[in-house]
């Protein structure tokens, strides 16, 4: 409403239309509610009142059915209606379902508000705000077909006898129909705002953030390893090729070289070119090993505590493979556990062992070390917190001062059959 173009805009109209409706569909509750209180008010003779109780309670539904596709004509914003499934079929379960959640309820008392007060709300602002500027305006046209000429009646009231004062009567009224579209607008908003907050489903709505949340998270999880895969084998199919031609033709060219300083320049040379050949695989192994890829976690553990300086014992008992996402997060918490067992515990020994129970994939990182562990001083801990917390999983450190030290990692995940996953 606060923008320049709104009395040009559609906005008015659809106020109007809201508002219209509103007190159409109010008429008809109002008549609805009255005509079953009857009905039921003469069953309950026989049935001792359950039927005025139980059909009361539930014309709230259509009501707030037929709000909430109402409130698009001035909320972009969609009102959440989500009612609980029942637990089983049949009409029994659907009434008791029905009667015992609190979206029924809050249905039910804004229906009796909207039949019993605000649906002449929406009358008096359509009155005031529309239809009187409206006959104003229709003042001249009153004159030449109804008066013949001569005279014409504005709002019933007062009578207009010459041209000059219908015409500025017209005028006026379209001054007030302005005036009347903010009225419209900010009544209609108002009554927006009030049926959102009686109707809407708290719980249906939060569910749904929560749902999309989860949705998010998992695309942005599988994103994140679709982009390391990327790297991994752009870096493996790209730059490596490149590097192991390179040492290759600097082997041949020092080979073909006659001893002198050429020849020992071809050699620093060609070290070099082997030294950074074998840093970028590192860094390629670091990123996304093939052992992960092609043989699973229980096999890419295994290469992992090979390659640590302390010596690792490896006791997993996966009899499937976790999904793609678990499965990387899951190798990496290995690694970093490791890499600090390496940096920082001081252990002549460290176990890696795990397994999967109960829908949920374990695993426990343990070593004998000086303990001590702080998440806080930099050791990568909190990544690895935040790592396992988007797939749903949990992480836990045990390190008292003078050890041992123990990480637990668990995730969510079903196993799958085991599988070349290479191709």
């Amino acid at each position: 409403m606060s923008r320049p173009g709104f009395l040009l805009s559609a906005w008015p109209w659809r106020a109007a239309a809201y508002l219209l409706t509103g007190a159409a569909t109010g008429i008809a509750a109002l008549v609805g509610i009255v005509t079953v209180a009857a009905v039921c008010g003469a069953l309950a003779i026989v049935l001792v009142g359950l039927p005025l109780l139980v059909v009361v309670a539930l014309s709230g539904i259509p009501v707030a059915w037929v709000e909430r596709r109402r409130l698009r004509l001035v909320d972009r914003n969609p009102v959440s209606g989500r009612h609980q499934v029942p637990t089983a079929p049949g009409l029994w379960a659907w009434l008791t379902t029905r009667l015992r959640e609190q979206g029924t309820w809050r249905e039910l008392g804004y229906t009796l508000l909207f039949a019993g007060l605000l649906w002449p709300v929406d009358a008096l602002a359509i009155t005031v705000a529309l239809l009187l500027p409206l006959s104003m305006v229709a003042t001249p046209l009153l004159m030449a077909t109804v008066g013949d000429g001569h005279e014409a009646k504005v709002l019933k009231e007062w009578t207009v006898a010459t041209w000059p004062t219908a015409f500025g009567v017209a005028v006026l009224g379209l001054l007030l129909m302005g005036l009347g579209a903010y009225v419209l607008g900010a009544t209609a908003g108002a009554r927006a705002e009030l049926a959102r907050l009686l109707i809407a489903s708290r719980e249906g709505e939060l569910a749904a953030k929560v749902v999309e949340l989860a949705r998010s998270r998992a695309r942005l999880v599988n994103a994140f390893e679709a982009e390391r895969r990327r790297i991994e084998r752009d870096l493996h199919d790209g730059a490596q090729q490149r590097l192991v031609a390179l040492t290759m033709a600097l082997g041949l060219a020092r080979l073909d070289a006659p001893p002198g300083p050429l020849a020992d320049q071809l050699t620093r040379a060609h070290e070099e070119a082997v030294k950074a050949l074998a840093e970028l695989r590192e860094l390629i192994q670091g990123i996304y090993p093939k052992a992960l890829t092609d043989y699973g976690l229980h096999a890419a553990v295994a290469d992992a505590a090979d390659r640590c300086v302390v010596p690792v014992d490896v006791d997993l008992e996966l009899p499937g493979r976790p999904t793609e996402a678990v499965e990387s997060a899951a190798y990496f918490v290995v690694c970093e556990a490791l890499a600090n067992v390496a940096k920082h515990s001081g252990a002549d020994r460290a176990q890696v062992s795990g397994g999967h129970r109960d829908g949920r994939l374990f695993l426990e990182v343990r070593d004998d070390g000086c303990g001590g562990a702080d998440p806080s001083a930099g050791s990568g801990l909190t990544g690895l917190a935040d790592r396992v917390s988007v797939l749903d999983g949990r992480l836990a450190l045990t390190s008292p001062p003078g050890g041992p030290t123990l990480l637990r990692v668990e995730f969510p995940c079903e196993l799958t059959e085991a599988a070349d996953r290479s191709a």
